[in-house]
């Protein structure tokens, strides 16, 4: 404890130090991100300098936050703007006890946690009658459980396992996992427990942790920002471009920002608006040069001014709405509550299950729906739209509902024998999955289940992000990736193809160059016959039995050498053996490299395809093609097409090609068309398809 508050001390005199000599440079306005002791000492100076201070209070070891306690200012004037909104903590906290109707629970909290940011709380809960315990839990996490069980009764312990059925986790992420972990490792958690994790910042990776260690039901509550929909103005802020690497929620970093440093940015981005603001109204304060050794040093004159300024701009940052009306700090701040169900195993989903703002407080029910006990008997309605082989017709008794077949059938029908429930099912009149429209309204299945025309819509659907904000998903029971579909190239048969691997120029040179050869070895064994005084061989014949004498048979040997099947007796004269070795390595490369052009001429022709990618398909314009209008993958193309700070043309080029006439000229009303016309068309036609297959629904499923 002595060293942590040295080290506590050391940091402060630092930050005041660093401080004093921005103000002796020239300073107009101080953002920080620093503990409470710190932000304190910051706040002393800053107020008796009179310069506009914007502090984010930033989280110490992964602990809850809670309040920083400030000085009071001298005259009333204070200058430190809270950037990061105040510690709503209590009020979530209250809002899930009074939802789940708890009348006795634990809560647990770290070492690190400040105990007074419960007061308020705690009082609230005592005037309702709540039965509330209160836990430290000290680092050596172990340690507190093999005390329990050294220092505890068997009837002392199995209440302090009936008070742990309902606990409230004010710890790190880590600490709560460890806490847990040890709790179900000594059996004193139960598939009854629920267990509330409260902090502001924790990942889904930590999340998806604590879900999978605990048993029981698990509840999460976390700081969120909103997503900006707009695809076009996501990466804007102000008129200042962001990096796609902070504002795509796709890329995953602004989720592994740690939550002060998003505030940092947009304080940042707040001073920015403020002096431009300055500048634009003509009102712009020279920089304080300011000494905070001297006693003589007036404060800024200008403080107030920019301070004042501050205060009455907003901006729309990574953290959503920022401004000062609210007493000094910013007031915007918006919750995420998600849980699981009750579980006797591991691994358990995890969902939203309502959000909290400081406007509109809880939207949503944290009441634990048991599905399985409340469908028996029900009767779903629920909507489809067929898709070859999930969902199709099958034959149809005249005067009788239409009857439907396919896998995602077969998994609806496994569903309603289990549960309990019957169905209903009809085709979406508008043929459509499901898309946002201008005005915010959705057509296709995601409309019905939105409108409450349908219960449960089945069907081979794509999982997005925007359709995930309005239904909920059932975990996904197929994958299929974006394809290209061509139409395949009629095979032409050629009964010349077997001199494609020679150019004409090379088949006449061989043509000639046979007789040529075989004139030669005429003449040279002519000229051995008549030279020869001791031949056995009568006039007219060739030498050593070779064969007879005339032109014909020459040329047939030089024909029989080129095509491999021989070539007569051996020749004994040095000249005839010299042009027949040369003829016979002239016929050897000839015929190797005959075999070789001959398989690679064919491998190729049956995969002369001249699009493999997008980038072939923007880059061509003999092939025409679309997708499925008002499908996930229209909607990609969308928005990477128009997307300004989307580097690869490629996508831009599709778009362009794809919404032509609003995709009605080469984009399809279903997949099935898609296929039929690549298949009837005279040129290629392309149809890029996706299909991530779910069963989905939306709100309570009810009579």
């Amino acid at each position: 404890r002595k060293m942590d508050t040295d080290i506590g001390i050391s940091w402060d005199c630092l930050c005041l130090s660093f401080t004093c000599e921005l103000m002796n440079q020239g300073i107009l306005a101080l953002v920080t991100s620093t503990g409470c002791a710190s932000a304190s000492a910051l706040q002393s100076l800053t107020d008796a300098m009179h310069i506009p201070h914007l502090y984010i209070q930033r989280n110490g070891d992964g602990s809850p936050r809670t309040a920083c306690q400030f000085n009071p200012s001298v005259g009333g004037q204070r200058y430190t703007l809270a950037a990061r909104p105040p510690v709503r903590l209590n009020e979530v906290m209250l809002t899930l006890v009074e939802e789940l109707r708890w009348q006795k629970f634990i809560v647990f909290y770290d070492i690190e946690y400040d105990i007074r940011g419960l007061q308020g709380f705690l009082d609230q809960t005592s005037r309702q009658g709540v039965d509330v315990a209160l836990q430290r839990v000290d680092r050596n996490i172990s340690k507190v459980f093999t005390n329990l069980f050294t220092t505890m009764r068997t009837e002392e312990l199995n209440r302090y396992r009936d008070t742990l059925r309902r606990a409230i986790l004010l710890l790190s992420p880590q600490g709560a996992h460890s806490f847990i972990q040890q709790a179900v490792e000594t059996n004193l958690a139960s598939k009854d427990s629920h267990w509330v994790f409260v902090n502001e910042e924790i990942s889904d990776t930590e999340i998806l942790e604590l879900t999978h260690t605990a048993l029981g039901r698990m509840t999460v509550i976390r700081q969120i920002f909103p997503l900006w929909k707009d695809s076009n103005t996501r990466c804007m802020r102000q008129n200042h471009r962001i990096s796609s690497l902070l504002c795509d929620p796709q890329e995953g970093y602004l989720q592994n920002l740690e939550v002060s440093n998003l505030y940092l940015y947009d304080s940042v981005l707040m001073l920015a608006n403020a002096f431009y603001r300055k500048l634009e109204d003509r009102k712009w304060h020279s920089m304080a040069s300011l000494n905070c050794i001297k006693k003589s040093t007036k404060p800024w004159n200008g403080g107030w001014s920019m301070l004042e300024t501050i205060q009455k701009g907003n901006i729309t940052g990574l953290t959503g709405t920022m401004d000062f009306k609210d007493s000094g700090s910013n007031s915007h701040v918006q919750f995420e509550i998600l849980g699981s169900s009750f579980s006797e195993t591991f691994g358990k989903d995890i969902k939203r299950l309502a959000t909290w703002d400081s406007v509109q407080k809880l939207n949503g029910s944290l009441k634990e729906s048991r599905i399985e006990n409340g469908m028996q008997g029900v009767t779903v309605k629920v909507v489809t739209l067929l898709e070859d082989p999930f969902v199709m017709v099958a034959e149809n008794i005249l005067g009788q509902p239409k009857r439907y077949k396919g896998f995602s059938i077969d998994v609806l029908d496994a569903l309603a024998k289990i549960l309990g429930f019957k169905y209903e099912i009809y085709q979406v009149a508008d043929s459509k999955y499901g898309s946002q429209l201008p005005n915010g309204s959705w057509n296709g299945m995601i409309g019905d289940l939105i409108n409450k025309r349908a219960d449960l819509a089945v069907s081979a659907i794509t999982i997005t992000p925007e359709r995930e904000n309005v239904v909920d998903f059932s975990k996904r029971y197929l994958d299929y990736s974006v394809g290209i579909l061509l139409r395949k190239p009629e095979e032409k048969i050629n009964i010349f193809s077997l001199f494609a691997p020679f150019d004409l120029a090379v088949w006449a040179c061989i043509a000639a160059a046979i007789p040529v050869v075989g004139v030669l070895i005429f003449l040279l064994n002519r000229l051995q016959s008549l030279r020869s005084s001791s031949s056995q061989n009568a006039p007219g014949q060739l030498s050593n039995d070779v064969g007879s004498g005339t032109l014909h048979s020459a040329i047939w040997i030089v024909y029989g050498a080129f095509v491999q099947q021989g070539g007569g007796s051996a020749v004994g004269s040095v000249a005839l053996r010299i042009v027949m070795g040369s003829w016979w390595l002239f016929t050897l490369i000839v015929c190797s490299s005959y075999t070789a052009n001959l398989a690679a001429y064919l491998t190729v022709s049956r995969m002369d395809h001249a699009i493999r990618s997008f980038q072939d398909l923007a880059r061509q314009n003999d092939v025409d093609y679309g997708t499925v209008r008002d499908s996930a993958v229209y909607d990609y193309f969308r928005n990477k097409g128009i997307n300004p700070l989307e580097q690869d043309s490629t996508y831009a080029e599709l778009w362009r090609t794809i919404s032509k006439s609003n995709g009605m000229d080469y984009s399809v009303s279903s997949p099935s068309e898609g296929i039929r016309k690549v298949r009837v068309s005279l040129g290629l036609r392309n149809l890029v398809l996706n299909f991530k297959c779910v069963i989905f629904y939306h709100g309570n499923i009810s009579a």
